[in-house]
């Protein structure tokens, strides 16, 4: 069994359609499309299983570079998984950008909204500039 990484698929692109494509090299076993945990929206790319690694090998050598609606697709052997080394944030990785009112930089990680992280029923945190803690604020019960 081998598994495969297709990048730089349209957005568009639907597990039936993917399968059919792989399916006429070998047998598919299973197909996952990566899509975004907030929207939904598909990554634009997946990972495809399939049972022969020699008809995984003829679909790579097939489909890398083959255009899909105007987009070359980057087919080839999906890397294992890897461990990530913790961070100095205890593991909270910074999505980047966003700006609040007065100009300053907002941190918007992964349960962070505008600056804003609600970490229990009782406590707010605001947090501003690599995930450092700007303030906290006691909500009133409700």
């Amino acid at each position: 069994m081998k598994n495969l990484f297709v990048g730089n698929l349209p957005h568009s692109t639907g597990e039936a359609e993917l399968r059919a494509l792989f399916a006429a090299h070998g047998t598919v076993d299973r197909v996952s499309i990566v899509t975004d945990r907030e929207t939904g929206r598909a990554r634009g790319f997946a990972f495809v299983e399939m049972k022969d690694a020699a008809e995984a090998d003829k679909a790579i050598a097939a489909l890398n570079g083959k255009e899909l609606e105007g987009r070359a697709l980057k087919v080839n052997e999906a890397r294992p998984k890897t461990e990530r080394s913790a961070s100095p944030r205890g593991g909270q990785r910074s999505g980047g950008g966003g700006y609040g009112r007065d100009g300053s930089s907002w941190s918007q990680w992964s349960g962070c909204v505008a600056g804003i992280r609600l970490c229990s029923t009782t406590e707010l945190i605001l947090w501003r500039c690599e995930c450092q803690v700007e303030a906290v604020q006691a909500l009133p019960n409700v």
